[in-house]
């Protein structure tokens, strides 16, 4: 600032400011110049900090969010290469009704196409009609496809621009390959989401190629050759710009003449990277907006400094004493917040007294609820195998009767472990797991449920790998999951003239087994797995089973989800992690 008018440095009277005064306000200079000084470089590093943790943080979402898309549609072609309508229309040539179910699919699955082709390579079906009649035969999806037991990935570049990512799997019928099922995963609309929100970001192959990007021209180049592609001009005159900008960021690298910062991830699939690029614009502003701020308040406090020197010295005098009557009825003020404070305090403590007497009743009569749900079933079947026992022994028929009493024996020692696991639950973290085969554990779940079931004359229809799943975890808790899904599908069929319930058992990036039903579905799918929610009648449940389901699943890593099936009915999936070969062998 340019220094005052000696007129403004003296008072009315024309006497000269005290030399007392002239430091104190040079003082001030002083202070306002190292301030302003401070708090740039101060607020410059934490918004770069808060930058780039954001930017990080929406690098982590985009990266979560490649993945699931991934393997949500890598389970699709082993599902779709079991489907017996496909495997019929290739042995028999008759492909009329083959595109029209293919496009019955599309809309559930979420990909981005699907096509059948046959063992010559030709497209017989696809949910895009355009392509019926394409050759394939030289495609690296069909012929890696056709070769391989398994879903095969495949990444090809398109001639019109970007990458196609497709999941094959080839179609059998008697051991014996007839075709193809081509899955085209749609990844080209996460670069569409991604180009309103941040500067750029694009994802790398293992080879270091960019496979997707939200500027176009970069696909297919490596990283180095994509940040290149830059005026020179224009990225020297940003470059002196930002060196003569208060916050002067060393940027991690120029995006067309601009600087920016680079984030790098790692996408967990197959060796993939994901990078995103932040301008400095957002923490110029905020800096420059503080430091603005800053100035024009050093700014006024000099203006005041100026203006209470021309006063006399009665106006200060008066000024003070206002001042002081403002401080003594301040004081009182706190005074009396204090005390509001201090009672207010107390009564905090009765309610947190109370609170906590509330949460030990709920917390009582909760397990005492759990407890009885989960005994109610297995003390339903021993009645049932009873009546079968008693039925036997008038019948002069001990043999058979005694098979029932085994099963009652096996259903005590179960109830048995349900008490000790329900006692168990405040220490679940030192639960010791073990390798489970899902198929045995849903075949004794079955045994378990098989008085209901045949009393109500449910269809059970399984579809099961041909390899066994394994999963880590306890077979017990996994029963007791299986059970409660098991039950609920049968409450949900008492509607229903010919109830039927349908269990899938598939392995891919995860363990899935699906149960199905034919009841009417469910109205709130939001609120399903809350304690204590239940669509059942009074008496017959207390919404506790799908609740502790969802727990158990989540102890063991994975996840318990539900909806409503296209045709109808529920349908709710256990998704376990599959214990692959190296996790066995450190078991």
């Amino acid at each position: 600032m340019a220094t005052p008018p000696t007129s403004m440095l003296r008072t009315r009277r024309g006497s000269p400011i005290s030399w007392r005064m002239r430091l104190s306000l040079l003082g001030l200079f002083v202070v306002a110049a190292s301030t302003v000084w401070i708090t740039n470089h101060l607020l410059t590093d934490r918004f770069t900090e808060t930058t780039r943790n954001r930017s990080e943080l929406r690098l982590a979402l985009y990266s979560g969010n490649l993945v699931s898309e991934l393997r949500r549609n890598a389970i699709v072609p082993q599902l779709l290469a079991r489907d017996p309508s496909l495997i019929a229309a290739l042995n028999s040539g008759d492909y009329s009704q083959t595109s029209q179910r293919l496009i019955s699919y599309i809309d559930e699955i979420g990909a981005a196409s699907l096509m059948l082709l046959d063992r010559e390579g030709r497209t017989v079906a696809a949910t895009d009609r355009n392509r019926l009649g394409e050759n394939h035969r030289n495609a690296p999806y069909f012929v890696d496809g056709l070769r391989s037991n398994a879903t095969v990935f495949t990444t090809m570049q398109r001639e019109a621009g970007g990458y196609a990512f497709t999941y094959s799997r080839k179609v059998e019928s008697q051991n014996q390959p007839i075709g193809v099922i081509v899955v085209e995963v749609d990844l080209a609309k996460f670069e569409r989401a991604w180009a309103g929100i941040t500067s750029a970001v694009f994802v790398t192959d293992s080879e270091g190629t960019i496979i997707l990007a939200t500027e176009p021209r970069w696909r297919g180049l490596t990283p180095s050759e994509a940040l290149d592609e830059r005026p020179p001009d224009t990225a020297i005159e940003r470059a002196i710009q930002v060196t003569a900008d208060w916050t002067k960021q060393e940027a991690d690298a120029y995006l067309e003449g601009e600087a920016v910062m680079r984030i790098d991830g790692r996408v967990p699939f197959r060796g993939w990277s994901i990078s995103s690029f932040t301008t400095y614009s957002s923490v110029r502003e905020k800096v420059n907006a503080v430091l603005a701020l800053e100035i024009m308040g050093f700014a006024l406090l000099a203006a005041l400094a100026f203006y209470a020197l021309s006063r006399k010295a009665t106006l200060r005098m008066t000024l003070f004493q206002r001042d002081a009557a403002e401080m003594r009825a301040l004081n009182a003020r706190l005074s009396r917040e204090i005390a509001e404070r201090e009672k207010v305090q107390k009564n905090l403590a009765v309610a947190e007294q109370t609170l906590a007497q509330s949460s030990k009743l709920a917390a009582l009569g909760e397990m005492s609820a759990a407890v009885s749900h989960e005994l109610n079933q297995p003390l339903a079947a021993m009645k049932t195998y009873l009546a079968g026992a008693r039925l036997l022994l008038n019948r002069n028929r001990p043999d058979e009767a005694l098979s029932a009493f085994h099963r009652i024996d096996d259903l005590i020692e179960r109830m048995g472990a349900i008490t000790q696991q329900l006692k168990s639950y405040a220490r679940k973290g030192q639960e010791a797991f073990s390798p489970v085969d899902m198929a045995e554990a849903l075949a004794s779940s079955l045994s378990m449920m098989e008085p209901q079931l045949k009393a109500r004359r449910v269809r059970i229809s399984k579809i099961l790998p041909d390899d066994p799943v394994r999963v880590m975890g306890d077979r017990m808790r996994i029963e007791q999951v299986l059970v409660n899904l098991l039950r609920n599908a049968l409450d949900a069929t008492k509607s229903v003239e010919d109830p039927e319930i349908e269990i899938i058992l598939a392995a891919g990036e995860t363990a899935t087994l699906s149960v199905r039903d034919n009841g009417h579905g469910i109205q709130d799918l939001d609120a399903l797995f809350e304690p204590f929610y239940t669509t059942k009648q009074p008496g017959d449940g207390v919404g506790l089973g799908l609740a502790i389901s969802s727990g158990i699943v989540s102890d063991l890593g994975g996840r318990l989800t539900a909806r409503n099936g296209q045709n109808g009915g529920a349908v709710f999936e256990m998704q376990l992690p599959v214990l692959n070969e190296n996790q066995e062998a450190a078991e």
